[in-house]
This record gives C-alpha cells, sequence and structure tokens, in this order.
C-alpha cells in the first residue's frame, strides 16, 4: 500500500446507493467530515426499493428531508396495497391488504407516514441534502485496495473515467457496497441463512393503454398469477410508464439474455391479458432475491452496513429500510466516539444490536414471499405471523452494552408492535408544546442523549446537568407536565408516564438513535451516582 496519503477523513463510505447516501447525510446532520465514493455515475436509475416504512421516514423526519422526499414521491402518494389476480383484466381478483394503514391507527404511534418512494426519485434527495450539509460524494469512482492498522484505514480509490487514483486515510470506513460486497470479501467475512431463493428480471415499459385497463385500482403492486405468464406489475406514474418483475430461473440454464424485447413484450400482454397492447420496453435489471446475513458486522475499524451485511426477500421493503437503519445505528456511535464522549466499545454495540434484527428481519421477509405467493417463488406459507408489520418495522429491541437494563429474553421482533417505553425499543412518540411549537418527542433524538422527567422528577432532571457537565457528555434534559412550568407540555389527554412505562417521579434515557437506554420507574437516594454509573456504561467509558 502507497505510504503516501493525498486526503485524510474522519469516516470513508463505500457505496453510493440508498444506505451510503443515507449514511452520508446522517453523517452530515451529526458535523462528522466524510468522503463516499461510488463506482457508478449517477444515482439509480431503475425504478425499485420504493416502499419507506415508518421507522424509516422518522429518521428522514428527523434528519430534515421528509417533506422533499415525500414531493418526490407525490406521483404514487394515491396507491395502497397490494392486488392479487390472475389477469387485470378478469373477475378473478382479491386484495392481499387494501390499506397499509386503514384508519389511520398508526397516527397513535408515529408523527409521520409510510411513503411510496422508488428509489430512483429518492437517491438524488438524499444525494442533494447530503451534498448542502458538506459531504464530498464522487461518483464513478470505486475503492480499489485498502489496509487497516490500529490507528485507521488507508484505502486507493480510483476515478474511473480519467484513471486517476488517490489514497485516501479514514478513522473509519463504512462498506455500503451491496450484496457482492468487494470490502466483505476480501475481509473474509463469511454469510449465514438459506442463500438464493428465487430470481427475477426487473422490466421497465411504456404501454399507454394498460392504465384504462387498470382503471381506479391504485395498487403499490398486482401479482399476476396466469400460469403461462405469471409476475408482478408495478406503477412508475400510474399513466404509462411501468415496471414488470418476470421470474427468471438460471437453475434451469435460462440466460439473461433469452429475455429479449420481443420475449419481455409478449409476457407481459399475456400476463396482464391485453393481448393487443403496444408493449415498448425501456430497461431490464436482473434481481435475486436471497436470505443471507454476515457473521460479523465489523472488522477493526471497518463497519458492513445495508445488503453488503444482509440480503433480504423483496416483499415488505424490509431490505432497504433495514439498511437505512443499519445506517442511522451506526452513525451516531461513530460521531460519538469521533466526538471523544464515548469510548470505542460503543463501536462494538453496532453489530451486536444490528445483526439480530437483520436475521429476525430477513426470515420474516422470505415468509411473507411465500404468504404472496410472489411471482418466481414456490415456497409455500408457513404461519400467519405476518399480521403485524409494524413489530418488523418499528418493534425491533436491542440487548446490548449501549442498554442499560434490556430484558434479555425479549424476542428481537415480536409478534405485536407494542410502544412500552422499554430499555432496548424505539422510544414513544408523544406530541408535545415546546414554546409555542407542537412538536413530536421522537423530534428531539438525533444529535446528543435525552433524558425525560416527569412533573415530579425534579431531582433527576438537576443530577443529569450536573452529570452531563462533570463527564462532558453532550445531554439535553426536559422535564414534561401539565403547564408552561415545564419544558414540553403533552396534548390533553395524554400520560406521558403511561406511555414510558414510569411514574411521575421518574425519567427516561433516550439515545441519540431514538431508542431507550435506561429507565428509571420512580425517585432514586443518590440520582446523579445512579446517572453517573447508567452514563458511563451506555456509552462505554
Amino acid at each position: 500500500m502507497n505510504s503516501h496519503v493525498d486526503e485524510r477523513v474522519p469516516v470513508l463510505v463505500v457505496g453510493g446507493s440508498l444506505v451510503g447516501l443515507s449514511a452520508s447525510l446522517f453523517l452530515g446532520r451529526l458535523g462528522v467530515g466524510h468522503l463516499l465514493v461510488e463506482k457508478h455515475a449517477s444515482t439509480s436509475t431503475h425504478p425499485r426499493g420504493r416502499g419507506n416504512n415508518l421507522r424509516t421516514m422518522e429518521l428522514f423526519r428527523t434528519a430534515g428531508v421528509e417533506s422533499a422526499v415525500r414531493e418526490a414521491a407525490s406521483v404514487l402518494a394515491g396507491n395502497h396495497g397490494i392486488l392479487q389476480a390472475e389477469s387485470l383484466t378478469g373477475m378473478d381478483h382479491h386484495w392481499l391488504f387494501r390499506e397499509i394503514d386503514p384508519g389511520g391507527a398508526m397516527s397513535r404511534f408515529s408523527p409521520t407516514g409510510w411513503c411510496l418512494c422508488s428509489q430512483n426519485d429518492l437517491e438524488p434527495v438524499l444525494l442533494r441534502t447530503a451534498q448542502e450539509l458538506g459531504g464530498e460524494l464522487r461518483f464513478s469512482t470505486e475503492l480499489i485496495s485498502f489496509e487497516q492498522d490500529a490507528e485507521g484505514v488507508t484505502a486507493v480509490v480510483e476515478h474511473r473515467e480519467s484513471g486517476r487514483t488517490s489514497v485516501v486515510r479514514a478513522d473509519y470506513l463504512i462498506a455500503a457496497d451491496g450484496p457482492r460486497s468487494s470490502v466483505r470479501r476480501r475481509l473474509g467475512i463469511g454469510q449465514t441463512g438459506r442463500g438464493e431463493l428465487f430470481h427475477n428480471v426487473s422490466i421497465t415499459f411504456r404501454a399507454k393503454r394498460l392504465a384504462d385497463v387498470v382503471g381506479d385500482r391504485r395498487f403499490i403492486a398486482c401479482y399476476l398469477t396466469n400460469p403461462a405468464a405469471d409476475g408482478a406489475l408495478l406503477p412508475v406514474d400510474n399513466v404509462e410508464q411501468w415496471v414488470f418483475h418476470a421470474p427468471w430461473h438460471p437453475e434451469t440454464g435460462e440466460t439473461l439474455e433469452d429475455f429479449t424485447d420481443e420475449r419481455c413484450a409478449e409476457h407481459i400482454r399475456m400476463a396482464t391479458g391485453v393481448r393487443d397492447m403496444e408493449v415498448e420496453i425501456t430497461g431490464k435489471a436482473p434481481w435475486h432475491a436471497a436470505e443471507r446475513v454476515a457473521e460479523r458486522y465489523r472488522d477493526g475499524r471497518i463497519f458492513l452496513a445495508g445488503d453488503s451485511a444482509h440480503e433480504m426477500s423483496p416483499t415488505g421493503a424490509f431490505g432497504s429500510n433495514t439498511g437505512i437503519q443499519d445506517a442511522h445505528n451506526l452513525v451516531w456511535k461513530l460521531a460519538a466516539v469521533l466526538g471523544g464522549w464515548a469510548g470505542p466499545g460503543l463501536l462494538d454495540t453496532y453489530g451486536a444490536e444490528r445483526q439480530p434484527v437483520a436475521v429476525a428481519t430477513s426470515a420474516r421477509a422470505a415468509a411473507r414471499s411465500a404468504e404472496h405467493s410472489h411471482p418466481g417463488y414456490s415456497a409455500p406459507p408457513t404461519t400467519g405471523r405476518q399480521s403485524d408489520v409494524l413489530a418488523v418495522a418499528m418493534g425491533y429491541r436491542y440487548a446490548s452494552d449501549a442498554i442499560h437494563g434490556a430484558d434479555p429474553a425479549t424476542p428481537v421482533v415480536p409478534d405485536r408492535f407494542t410502544a412500552t417505553g422499554e430499555p432496548g425499543s424505539r422510544a414513544p412518540h408523544l406530541w408535545v408544546d415546546r414554546d409555542g411549537t407542537r412538536m413530536s418527542t421522537l423530534d428531539l433524538y438525533e444529535r446528543t442523549c435525552v433524558l425525560l422527567t416527569g412533573p415530579e422528577g425534579a431531582a433527576w432532571h438537576g443530577a443529569a446537568l450536573r452529570v452531563a457537565d462533570r463527564l462532558d457528555i453532550p445531554l439535553a434534559a426536559y422535564r414534561i407536565g401539565p403547564d408552561p412550568t415545564h419544558d414540553l407540555t403533552p396534548d390533553p389527554g395524554t400520560d406521558w408516564t403511561e406511555l414510558h412505562g414510569t411514574t411521575p417521579q421518574g425519567a427516561v434515557l433516550v439515545r441519540p438513535d431514538g431508542f431507550v437506554a435506561w429507565r428509571a420507574r420512580g425517585a432514586e437516594r443518590e440520582p446523579e451516582r445512579v446517572l453517573t454509573d447508567v452514563l458511563q456504561s451506555v456509552l462505554c467509558r
């Protein structure tokens, strides 16, 4: 490795797709200098990875991009549900589910909502915002080699058009370079799981007549089950641009070259039932559904995130959401360690927390594909555990050294979603008034740890301020109560103590990623000593 160094950065991000761009966005929000390199010339041009669940939208809300994401997604804002039909022209059809959030019930749990935004629309929003926050993002730039030592990572990157190479020295490297991750391969990190499940070819096409046949059925996707030509139809603009996922069987010797424009167009006509429809094929991209999770997420100063760490069946869009949430979990920990207010052991909790979530979520994703009879996947449905998708999206739990008092017996992903305020769970959402501004408690969690105390928790509040000052830890403390003498005033009729599982004398410590790190149900004789021990423990100092 060349000993000459051209540039130094705290963090080098490899991969500029959804997860890498999200990592850049989150790093920028926390003021962490970084360089992102992506071998492709631009963001994705193919519409895919479109479902952004509530937890991801909460992260985008906190990062200040929610409105921009919804604007980019506006064309599909009225699309809901998954339809299953033998063809679009016959009577044999039913909704696997009609609404993602029937009756608006999820508003009790979150200040935001699910969003259908294709990857090719979402990535430019993330790119633009990351650049505005000071991130250095270089496309057409590939990681050629890397070495690490006790102090950092030295990487050689090459601009693919000019052939010019440069040597980058980084404190840490985030590998978000996809399911065929060269970084993971070079580190010799193996994978667990069932491996490949099925294969599809994603076909983009134009068909002006199709909108008339679809009519007012504004679906997210329609699984077409004609035995002679099955597949999944997805709208791009609800007018003339569409995507069709056609089953591909390489295990029988079928090649990508077999998917000629003529074959694809005829397959789409047969599947939809519109045999005389004009179909213009505009693009094709193969994809592979798999269930794989990396055996470890960390190697020294290098971390895997997104598809380099886990592959999941696409049903439910769990893969991209899990990857974005990987980045969010990792970035605050890097910021804390680089900022000197957390010990390096905090970085070990990234894999300890995120890997079990990926194992549980990838199993749920595969089960959901079977339940929906995803084209190309022949596995039979297993159990009825898929009824609460919210449990997978937001109910996952952490048990690590960065959580104080988590119950190790609690399932990583429960069968049902409940907002309990337990250590290791996502902190509950509560609407509050702060200096005349209505906000969610989730809006408080990004840059620092936060201590919430009840109307009788003055001892905890004062102790928190003294401990944070003495330990030189960035900590925000808010008193929640029914009148303006408190920092936060909940909406009438809501009870923050019940929601967070504590009492008016209690306290809840929330990490910058919005997860409950510790909870006290009531008062303690020595609150300052207790908080000192908790913060030192949670921050691995």
